[in-house]
């Protein structure tokens, strides 16, 4: 069996106060009090108990997550989240975790990466003339607390 993972999609969501029945796609589901009200990415609602929203959620903050150290922001990275520095001169530029690296060796064999720390996984620098595989942050880039989070469902510098 294979395993997989949530992408990172930001949703709406509500803590209800009050017994409701929430229409479905697979049917009417009763929502407690306490009970948080989701909507998905394509407009569906689902009642999710508190407990498992916290272990499934986290908050989404755009305007506090933009002035970010290098270890702050990698956390985000490892969470699948687009990062950059407003301190870049192109505008479109982000870095992101990529996964399930591999490469062509000089033999012409293509070889899946697995190191024994970090696995298949390396951050990919996504710029404007494409991608660049091993991106390496500079001694500016480390000591900046300029980082910012790129969300998904907007556009470039939306966060203030």
């Amino acid at each position: 069996m294979a395993k997989y993972v949530k992408k990172p999609v930001v949703i709406e969501a509500y803590q209800t106060d009050k017994e409701m029945i929430i229409h479905t796609l697979e049917g009417d589901m009763k929502a407690s009090i306490g009970d948080y009200i989701t909507t998905g990415v394509n407009g569906e609602q689902y009642p999710c108990k508190p407990d498992i929203f916290r272990k499934t959620y986290e908050p989404f903050e755009t305007k506090a997550e933009t002035k970010l150290t290098f270890g702050e922001m990698l956390e985000y990275l490892k969470k699948g989240r687009k990062c950059y520095r407003r301190g870049w001169n192109g505008k479109e530029q982000y870095i992101v975790l990529g996964t399930a690296i591999s490469y062509v060796n000089p033999d012409g064999y293509a070889v899946n990466t697995n190191h024994t720390t970090m696995g298949s996984a390396a951050i990919v620098f996504v710029g404007t003339q494409g991608e660049q595989v091993g991106w390496l942050a500079s001694q500016a880039d480390m000591l900046s607390d300029d980082w910012a989070i790129r969300p998904d469902d907007c556009e470039y510098n939306c966060c203030g």
